[in-house]
């Protein structure tokens, strides 16, 4: 994180974690004190390189598979995660609360009423100036956002009866598959203008909070293009971030992991510098 924004110029970084993980498998427990520990210390890293850090907790909706609000794991157990990590946080202004990474497959009413559970658990610890991420179904892509997902998370107020720090979360791949390919095919911007068009007419904001391509000739065009678009838009898209870097190998087909000190090729064209 320090050499990215040292080096590169970026301001935000996304920090996921696994929900078991945090609670030792004890769902509805009280934060696991050695996950606490390793993770605050990324968390700390990341708050010194004076950029926002997002806490992401990468579980899509579930909990060993079981829909939380949908099944036997009740909302009362994420709030209870969130109650516990805003607690921690509350008095750091450069957090940025993700809720949840890509709900999908799920009833996007009962969604909207868990994140907004987790929303006022939040605000109840006095965590009350950091913007929180509210993500859709399907992924929270771009394409479904504003048809599924956007009519009803609109319904979800802040503390205060606003919506102005509640942001949308948005995913976006260029391969068509969820990045799972090496090759892109698309640049994204049809849907994301059709995003910013829904944004406006509703005084929203978004976060492409997950976007990435492979170091290949296509996605060199392409994600310039895509994250271009985004720089561009800046009253209704807050920014982006790229998937992804840290512990991953490097033939991962989408590493923005340095290598020795050298970023990728996709790095260096797309996102170094870019991020204003």
């Amino acid at each position: 994180m320090s050499h990215f924004a040292k080096d590169d110029g970026l301001n935000i970084f996304r920090l996921p974690f696994g929900w078991q993980y945090a609670v030792a498998d004890n769902l509805g427990g009280p934060l696991d004190p050695t996950f606490m520990s390793t993770y605050d210390g990324m968390v700390q890293a990341c708050l010194a390189t004076g950029a926002s850090c997002i806490l992401d907790v990468h579980n899509y909706a579930r909990w060993n598979g079981q829909i939380v609000g949908q099944s036997s794991v009740s909302n009362d157990a994420l709030v209870s995660l969130w109650t516990q990590l805003a607690t921690e946080y509350a008095c750091e202004e450069d957090i940025i609360f993700g809720i949840m990474n890509e709900p999908h497959d799920l009833d996007t009413g009962s969604w909207a009423t868990t994140a907004s559970a987790v929303v006022s658990a939040i605000r109840s610890t006095g965590a009350l100036s950091q913007k929180i991420l509210l993500p859709g179904n399907a992924w929270t892509s771009v394409g479904a956002f504003t048809t599924d997902s956007a009519p009803l998370l609109s319904s979800i107020l802040d503390h205060d009866n606003t919506t102005d720090l509640l942001v949308y979360d948005i995913h976006q791949y260029l391969d068509n598959a969820g990045g799972t390919q090496a090759e892109c095919l698309t640049d994204g911007t049809d849907s994301l203008a059709a995003l910013a068009t829904y944004l406006r007419a509703n005084g929203r904001q978004a976060l492409l909070s997950e976007t990435g391509g492979g170091n290949t000739d296509s996605c060199l065009d392409m994600l310039c293009r895509e994250l271009a678009y985004v720089g561009a838009n800046q009253d209704v898209f807050l920014g982006w971030l790229g998937w992804a870097a840290g512990a991953f190998d490097d033939g991962y087909l989408l590493t923005e992991t340095p290598v020795a000190g050298v970023d990728k090729k996709i790095v260096t064209r797309c996102i170094a510098g870019q991020f204003v």
